[in-house]
């Protein structure tokens, strides 16, 4: 039988292994994609570390997937052998609990994700169903493309239903993997952007990206800087810091909204009386399903929104995924399989 290469982990905590496997066939419903390229998202460490309640072993991470439909079960609409295609943390959805039922298929309770319920993209091919499946557009190459289907898609969905319109003020708190997108996609769609950060030596990127204006953290209080810029209707809140964000809440326009993109290392401090007489409002938003993904990379080929990407080959995984979670790579790392 032919076979396929991909990093595995076995065990929760255990390292990462370069197998060869059969190639799977597609089942009903199910695509096979020969996968180009697979963004590596601070996410994966719910597989490698085994932090997802229930996850299953052997599992092959991966949930920013970019590559080219190869073979289709049955019973699969529409999608045919040589598309190109992403997938994203939306994996897929149950069709009959509560949410799905109501259209909400992005927090389905069942959800399938790549990576995690099943085998992701640190391999050279992955089955996944149909409905998981968003067409990459000819001016995206693949490694720009998949980290556009987790960072990308989790930044341009929840900016676009944010209730922010065209001219008003949005924050981008943190320039990493999610921000340096944030402030390109806020900038691209029309927004006053002001760009949130540690130093001033990130101030050069982020104008480059796109900020109109641009404020650091460590000169002066955040949320009265924000407030004489105007206010903020919208903050995304990409940092992982939970006193950065609570910091940012003062900077909020009458009506603004946090939108906590990143998952803080401390509880949000907020102030009900605040809140009551602002009527700001702090939310979290979780990605989106394969059409907004569609959406965001559409958005991304018409405007010129690219991730800045440091690839490395599918074997070296392992240094990959450390300088990843090393916070030191500007901004995505990317496997590439050579397919």
């Amino acid at each position: 039988m032919p076979k396929y290469r991909a990093v595995q982990v076995t065990s929760a905590g255990g390292p990462f292994e370069l197998v060869e496997k059969e190639i799977p066939q597609p089942g009903p419903r199910q695509v096979r994609v020969k996968v180009e390229a697979c963004g590596l998202c601070h996410s994966d460490v719910l597989t490698k570390e085994g932090y997802w309640p229930g996850i299953q072993y052997p599992r092959i991470p991966g949930h920013e997937i970019a590559g080219i439909v190869d073979a289709i079960g049955s019973d699969v609409p529409d999608w045919k052998p040589g598309q190109r295609v992403g997938i994203g943390w939306y994996g897929g959805h149950c069709g009959h609990c509560e949410s799905c039922r109501r259209g909400d298929f992005i927090t389905c309770r069942f959800g399938q994700i790549a990576g995690i319920t099943y085998d992701g993209g640190y391999a050279e091919y992955i089955v996944v169903p149909f409905e998981a499946l968003a067409s990459i557009p000819d001016e995206l190459s693949a490694i720009d493309a998949g980290p556009l289907m987790c960072a990308g898609i989790t930044t341009f969905n929840s900016l676009r239903h944010s209730g922010a319109r065209i001219g008003d003020l949005v924050a981008v708190l943190g320039i990493g993997g999610l921000g340096h997108l944030g402030v390109q996609f806020a900038a691209k769609a029309g927004f006053r952007t002001v760009a949130i950060a540690r130093g001033k030596d990130k101030e050069p990127l982020a104008k480059k990206l796109g900020a109109h204006a641009y404020i650091d953290s460590e000169s002066g209080n955040v949320g009265e800087a924000l407030q004489k810029l105007g206010g903020a209707k919208v903050i995304l809140a990409t940092a992982t810091s939970g006193d950065a964000m609570t910091a940012t809440l003062p900077g909020l326009a009458i009506g603004g909204k946090l939108i906590v993109l990143g998952a803080g290392d401390k509880p949000i401090q907020f102030d009900p009386l605040q809140a009551i007489g602002t009527r700001r409002t702090v939310t979290g938003w979780p990605s989106g399903t394969a059409i907004d993904s569609e959406d965001t990379l559409r958005f991304s080929a018409m405007t010129g929104v690219r991730p800045l990407t440091e690839t490395f080959p599918l074997e070296r995984a392992q240094e990959a995924y450390d300088r990843m979670m090393s916070n030191k790579a500007r901004f995505r790392v990317v496997l590439t399989t050579g397919k």
